[in-house]
């Protein structure tokens, strides 16, 4: 079984016909012991799935707060990642997909490497200018297609 949050496990209790007193008795307990740890969970998650999928701090905030996160908890968790950090992420995202672009034009490679960064929660201005390096590096001036 997977690590749960509180809010996740608490559900889970709900779904079971627990009462909500006795669940959260348990769950408190469960804290104490260390047994549930909602900020070592979104730390763990943030690195799992920011080095294993590629995800921006966006998008991992958004699936920790559908997990049941509070929203200090997860401001913590991302910010671990620094923007430089991000930055080449997106970098190595684009470098893997560059290839498989390369037979279409360049706005319709720009377009599809956008929306994959954009699906892994990278801002639009950060998506851009990793694609335009990348891009440029191959001899293709962007500018020149968008003007």
């Amino acid at each position: 079984m997977a690590p749960k949050t509180r809010a996740q496990l608490a559900e889970a209790l709900r779904k079971r016909d627990v009462p909500d007193e006795a669940a959260g008795k348990v769950l408190d307990r469960f804290v104490e012991l260390g047994l549930i740890n909602d900020e070592a969970f979104a730390e763990a998650w943030v690195d799992s799935r920011h080095h294993g999928r590629g995800l921006a701090k966006r998008a991992l905030a958004a699936e920790l707060r559908h997990r049941g996160v509070d929203t200090e908890t997860v401001k913590e968790a991302v910010e671990r990642l620094d923007s430089d950090q991000e930055a080449e992420t997106a970098r190595r995202l684009v470098d893997r997909k560059l290839a498989s672009t390369r037979s279409l034009d360049s706005q319709t490679r720009t377009r599809r490497l956008a929306g994959m960064l954009a699906r892994k929660g990278y801002s639009s201005g950060l998506a851009y200018r990793v694609i335009r390096e990348a891009l440029e590096q191959e001899g293709i001036d962007l500018e020149d297609d968008f003007s």
